[in-house]
């Protein structure tokens, strides 16, 4: 038993970094191979989009089929909200947690912001990816965490620890290391990659904003944000690229071209499934440990398949970067264990005048 459950949590992390690195080499080779590929990241980005929202919603049709088959019961419970399904309940179906994919405009209207904000990470990501190395690529948006302790401080106002300042301090040292030490620096790819860190800081916080409007459901949020994304690139790639699609008729026509395309598409939609069961099936911190090491892996694997020229500085870059990263996990998650164990000031003993 113990035997299959490891070799299960084995296969959900291999599966978790073969699709996160596929997916960026994939879309390295679709942003910048001109042999490949077209040179227009929006029109790319947004034929994504399209192959997301048609994979959510041919999941949702499967869901459905799923949840009248059989009873379904949320993972990790019960109909009856005990914590343990009896031994005889049917098997859940793995497309059961998809709902069906709809559209209502009242809905669509208070996720718009949140689409936005989705389209402006989307885009400066890509084009960072298209503009710097692969090897450079990790530090380039290692910048996120630094943005998501401001806008916390800002936006919430959580107080922050010194110790949190200081992995901070870890992270943009890495950061001005690998700019440095980079041969092929990009500052049109830096700045982008910048963006692109402060739009997923600016994401997770609209996200948390509007879950309750799909019933905290992130595969009905995951839809109505690719939907919306749709319509909101359109015009940005008929004005800033229009010209360069008409211009690529050869791979427009090319089945190889259209392949990657959607092999890349499916890529997107499936990382959020994997990163899921990873998660499930270890922890929440054993998942940015595992997408830690990944990046390091990526990043290197990077020197050798893209021949990328490797630096001491870069490669301390990169490292200082992660471990930054690294640490500002264990950091943030022992400080939430001791807000958790810590009990109310209401609740609080009150000392004794003695």
């Amino acid at each position: 038993m113990a035997q299959s459950a490891a070799m299960y949590i084995a296969s959900v992390v291999g599966t978790y970094w073969v699709v996160s690195i596929s997916m960026v080499y994939l879309n390295k080779i679709l942003m910048s191979n001109e042999g490949i590929s077209i040179p227009a990241p929006l029109f790319v980005t947004w034929y994504q989009c399209v192959v997301t929202v048609l994979i959510c919603w041919l999941a949702g049709l499967c869901g459905n089929r799923a949840r009248k088959s059989s009873t379904y019961y949320p993972l990790g419970s019960m109909g009856d909200g005990e914590e343990s399904a009896p031994m005889n309940q049917p098997k859940t179906s793995f497309f059961a947690q998809f709902p069906k994919a709809e559209y209502l405009p009242g809905q669509a209207r208070q996720i718009f912001p949140l689409s936005c904000v989705f389209v402006g990470m989307i885009t400066f990501n890509n084009l960072c990816l298209r503009l710097v190395e692969v090897s450079f690529y990790n530090v380039a948006r290692s910048l996120t965490i630094v943005f998501n302790v401001f806008f916390s401080r800002v936006f919430l106002g959580m107080p922050t620890s010194c110790k949190t300042m200081m992995c901070l301090g870890v992270v943009i040292l890495g950061f001005v290391m690998g700019t440095h030490g980079e041969m092929n620096f990009s500052m049109m790819g830096t700045i982008s990659g910048i963006l692109s860190s402060l739009f997923v800081s600016l994401n997770s916080i609209f996200t948390k904003k509007v879950l309750p409007v799909v019933d905290d459901n992130h595969w009905k949020l995951t839809f109505y944000n690719n939907v919306n994304a749709c319509f909101l690139f359109l015009p940005l790639v008929f004005y800033f690229e229009g010209e360069v699609i008409m211009e690529s008729q050869r791979q427009l026509t090319s089945s190889a071209f259209w392949s990657a395309m959607s092999v890349a598409g499916f890529f997107g939609f499936a990382i959020g499934i994997v990163t899921v069961l990873q998660i499930k099936a270890t922890s929440p911190l054993t998942h940015n440990i595992s997408g830690t090491a990944k990046a390091a892996v990526q990043s290197l694997m990077a020197f050798y398949l893209w021949g990328n020229t490797p630096t001491v500085l870069g490669v301390l870059g990169i490292f200082t970067v992660l471990g930054g990263s690294l640490l500002y996990t264990f950091v943030k998650m022992g400080e939430n264990a001791q807000m958790a164990a810590s009990p109310p000031p209401a609740q609080q003993e009150m000392p004794s005048k003695v």
